[in-house]
């Protein structure tokens, strides 16, 4: 069992616009002006769209702020989509005259247009596994008999996405079978919103049963028996369902055969229940629903009720959010839990269900210096540490007892490992920066391995070098960086360099493998990943160290591995870009305010970038726990105001040529955030460097973007990058 608090995490950032691209003759026509200027690679002249400026002013502990683009808030006025479309008009113009646009489209095209399959999982009387036959938009899920517990025979689809929208913007967001597996629900998400419809099959004969469920938001689906399913969402806001705030989750139990109307709230209807993450989860062997509550994006409390008493109560584990702490695994009534209280790198400890207070708790996986997770399978408990963010595996039975340490093929990331109690395999996937992924089978009885699907990637490893640094950041902390490039690739401080960060919500930034970064390998770039304070590589400390007070510690990070970077002559200024998503966004957003002579590009994707006003939007106010908001005190405000990139961008400084990128449906971080940053940059920008924002439609935080938009936009944002850093021809 697996509680997953949804946060800011974005590794793949889909923003941009497909629909509508205008022509260059089309471009700044009849278009009133705000700023000139000539765009450094070639002297193409922009001529930014005009941004209304209002009076709004806000007071803040007796501090008067303005906010002048205050109404680019408004998703669903005439003005706003007016503003959208005069921008995307001027980028665009701007993007279709890099003369090696289209050659980098094809390349992305050669490193994506192969054959990716996914591990498999079992449910019921099937195998199941995910493939995209290259270029599809949408992964499609197919299915394959079990005979004698093992797949065999052909393969058939069971559902394919591709076919939920004509263009391939509605997508597959989550499946949940029945104990049986005889019956599935599962979401689709259309447009990129977080708003997703649950629709419920007859696994055989893939036949509908009732009406779809709507307006479910951040919900798992979890089945009790074949009966029906617990999810979870919020009441729909008054105002745009895409930006008003949500602050209530409840969790629903869905009859079969019923209205969504007669749904039972479970879980979220009084005063005292109201948090803004809710999630409910029923075990393995079916006896226990397990209800994990926080009012942010760390820390929950904790009930569970034994479903095999139809009138127990919910009994109580955590009344407090001071931990992360989900139920694992139970058998009888002995429970097995995952937590970080007073374990700030995770343990896990077994208890009984009749007294399931810490005070009872004992350790069965202690913890160590490293960051556990794990998972059950075949019964046993499969540990993942990270090292230094690799990946170390260890198996241990359901008493705690080591067993062995899984050998993987070498430093990276190796995900899967759960599956069902009585699997005698289970699947994981091993991969780095530049090695496509390998799916392995493990056998659990003897803890060995065998290739189950080599990845057919047209990217050679071989020709690659992938290192792990570490370098001090500006107050001597160590941080680890993973960079990788071509073998050769001269150390003369002129190679193009992406430098990509995170830094926030106890995220991880593992090594995996990307087709799109590939592509920017196979152009001959750098692209170097540090795992900054704030992330979880190092566990809760890490964690805390790069939040409220402290978030400063994060652009520090940053900023050091970009010095770094240049000091060992990977790259230079004029050749070095930084790309970030979410809250990534805002770290680009920061440190590019804080030390603009120190990139040539940034790009913000989807990012937090009104510090100030964060938590007014859908469910922002969770991120208070890494962040803090401007009304805790004068103080958090004072800090808050002191790096907020919608409020530092300064008049008269030349800030690297920069692209932002967001979604028109992104109801996680809006895309106000990006505009009125956009817009700031605009006004104030010196000097040659272009600032463009590019709007994808039709598209939300990133999840579930066709495969054909995330190849424009990367088509896009590598040739800005390349166009700026003045490199002529590819």
């Amino acid at each position: 069992m697996k509680f997953r608090i949804l946060s800011l995490a974005l590794l793949t950032t889909i923003a941009g616009c497909s629909d509508n691209k205008p022509t260059p003759s089309e471009v700044n026509i009849d278009t009133p002006t705000a700023t000139e200027v000539d765009a450094a690679a070639a002297g193409f002249q922009l001529v930014y769209p005009e941004t209304r400026k209002d009076g709004t002013v806000d007071t803040y502990f007796e501090t008067l702020v303005g906010d002048p683009y205050r109404w680019l808030e408004d998703d669903r006025s005439d003005e706003t989509a007016a503003w959208v479309a005069a921008q995307n008009a001027v980028t665009f113009g701007y993007l279709e005259q890099i003369p090696y646009r289209e050659q980098i489209e094809q390349v992305l095209e050669k490193q994506i247009d192969y054959e990716k399959v996914s591990a498999p999982f079992i449910e019921g009387d099937f195998s199941y596994f995910y493939k995209n036959d290259g270029l599809q938009n949408q992964d499609v899920l197919y299915r394959q008999p079990l005979v004698n517990g093992k797949p065999e025979g052909d393969a058939s689809v069971f559902l394919d996405p591709n076919k939920f929208s004509a263009d391939g913007t509605t997508s597959l967001s989550g499946i949940s079978f029945s104990k049986t597996g005889q019956l599935a629900a599962y979401q689709i998400s259309e447009g990129g919103s977080d708003w997703r419809k649950i629709i419920i099959i007859d696994v055989k004969t893939l036949a509908q049963k009732g009406e779809p469920l709507v307006d479910v938001k951040f919900s798992g689906i979890s089945w009790r028996g074949d009966e029906g399913f617990y999810y979870s969402s919020y009441d729909k806001p008054e105002g745009s369902e895409l930006s008003a705030k949500t602050d209530q989750h409840k969790v629903y139990f869905h009859t079969l055969g019923t209205p969504q109307s007669a749904d039972a709230l479970i879980f979220g209807g009084t005063p005292e229940q109201k948090h803004r993450y809710v999630f409910a989860e029923v075990s393995e062997d079916g006896r226990y629903l397990s209800i994990g509550a926080a009012v942010s994006t760390s820390g929950n409390k904790l009930y569970i009720k034994d479903l095999s008493k139809p009138e127990s109560q919910l009994v109580t584990v955590l009344d407090h959010t001071d931990s992360d702490t989900e139920l694992l695994s139970s058998d009888g009534e002995r429970l097995l839990l995952v937590t970080n209280l007073d374990a700030p790198n995770k343990r896990v400890v077994e208890v009984s269900f009749t007294d399931p207070a810490p005070a009872n708790w004992k350790d069965l996986i202690p913890q160590t210096d490293n960051v556990l997770d794990v998972v059950t399978a075949g019964g046993s408990l499969f540990a993942s540490y990270m090292v230094d963010a690799i990946s170390q595996v260890k198996q241990f039975d359901m008493q705690g007892k080591l067993l062995r340490e899984i050998a993987l093929p070498g430093p990276g990331t190796a995900s899967g490992f759960g599956g069902k109690a009585k699997q005698e395999k289970v699947y994981y996937t091993f991969t780095n920066y530049k090695t496509p992924g390998t799916i392995f089978s493990l056998d659990v009885a003897t803890g060995s391995s065998d290739v189950y699907r080599k990845s057919n990637s047209p990217f050679d490893p071989e020709l690659y070098e992938s290192e792990q640094v570490f370098y001090e950041s500006k107050d001597g902390t160590k941080i680890p960086m993973i960079i990788t490039y071509k073998k050769g690739t001269p150390r003369n401080g002129k190679t193009p360099t992406i430098l990509y960060g995170y830094g926030g919500f106890n995220i991880s930034l593992t090594p995996y493998f990307s087709s799109v970064n590939a592509t920017w390998l196979e152009l001959g770039g750098v692209y170097a990943v540090a795992n900054l304070r704030g992330g979880g590589e190092y566990g809760k400390a890490w964690h805390d160290a790069g939040t409220k007070m402290q978030k400063q510690n994060v652009f520090d990070d940053f900023i050091a591995a970009a010095e770094y970077l240049i000091a060992e002559q990977y790259t230079s200024s004029d050749y070095l870009a930084i790309r970030g998503g979410s809250n990534g966004g805002l770290l680009v957003g920061a440190v590019m305010t804080q030390r603009p002579e120190l990139f040539k590009v940034a790009l913000p994707a989807v990012g937090v970038l009104d510090m100030l006003r964060y938590h007014t939007f859908t469910a922002g106010a969770g991120w208070a726990y890494d962040y803090g908001t401007s009304e805790d005190s004068k103080e958090m405000f004072d800090y808050l105001l002191g790096y907020s990139p919608v409020h530092n961008v300064t008049a008269g400084v030349s800030h690297p040529a920069t692209l932002v990128t967001t979604g028109d449906h992104d109801d996680r971080v809006v895309p106000a955030h990006s505009f009125k940053f956009a817009a700031q940059l605009q006004e104030k920008q010196a000097g040659p460097n272009p600032v463009l924002i590019r709007i994808e439609t039709k598209a939300g935080h990133g999840a579930g973007t066709p495969t054909s938009k995330i190849i424009e936009q990367y088509a896009d944002i590598f040739g800005f990058t390349l166009y700026n850093m003045d490199v002529k021809s590819l």
